[in-house]
């Protein structure tokens, strides 16, 4: 089983070489040559690109465009690219670490009627450990507003760590068209509509950083991406 873990990155040039050499070396350990890495950039300014191609990494390529789309630009751009059994995507920071790859793996295994596995930070005492009290009620509220209105049935839409079997990537990112920050709610609305089934999978965030999400202008952004979605696939016919 072939594994692809794509990563979108947007003005990453500070951390991005450190998060490729780590990647890759846990990869290499937990997977020897089954794997890639698909650095997907979302029109970067900093040389991100570069800084990744310039490594040399075996398994490692870095696919893109000129100019800044948004995240679910670039996760779509890696997932339609990538050429695993599996893809899943995590943030460039590492946000997850590096283990919640293997778990994601095993996870399949466990589950082989499985099409996604889905990180979620709600199912487990300590998926919120390390957030500030303002971070944590800000981003439970945020979730819980948004599952209200789109109607979202599972734990934690807003978690940067899913993965997707190759059959339910053809069937669900060439129909996605947003690309901002809800583009994790279009491709699981496109799973339900087409009656794929997924595991939630317990995670939690080790590595802390200042959120790129503005909790205002993304929300309102994103609660007008959800309304579109939901009547764009509701009206799609199988």
């Amino acid at each position: 089983m072939k594994i692809s873990v794509c990563i979108p990155m947007y003005n990453e040039s500070k951390i991005i070489a450190d998060t490729a050499r780590t990647l890759h070396s846990y990869m290499t350990d937990e997977f020897g040559e089954d794997f890639e890495l698909v650095f997907s950039d979302d029109g970067s300014s900093d040389g991100s690109a570069e800084i990744v191609r310039a490594l040399g990494l075996p398994c490692v390529r870095v696919v893109g465009y000129e100019k800044n789309r948004g995240k679910g630009c670039a996760v779509r751009t890696a997932f339609l690219e990538s050429h695993g059994d599996i893809a899943m995507f995590t943030d460039a920071d590492l946000a997850y670490g590096t283990h919640v790859i293997g778990r994601i793996a095993h996870e399949f295994e466990a589950h082989p009627d499985a099409d996604l596995v889905l990180g979620s930070r709600n199912i487990s005492s300590d998926g919120y450990e390390g957030y500030t009290l303002l971070r944590r009620i800000a981003s439970k509220t945020y979730i819980k507003v948004l599952c209200f209105v789109g109607g979202f049935k599972l734990s934690d839409s807003q978690c940067g760590c899913k993965a997707f079997r190759r059959d339910a990537i053809s069937k669900i990112f060439p129909r996605c068209e947003v690309d901002g920050f809800a583009f994790d709610f279009e491709a699981i609305l496109w799973a339900n509509k087409q009656n794929l089934k997924i595991v939630e999978m317990p995670v939690k965030v080790i590595n802390h950083r200042e959120s790129k999400v503005s909790l205002f202008k993304d929300s309102i952004k994103m609660l007008c991406d959800l309304r579109k979605m939901k009547k764009r696939i509701k009206k799609a016919d199988f």
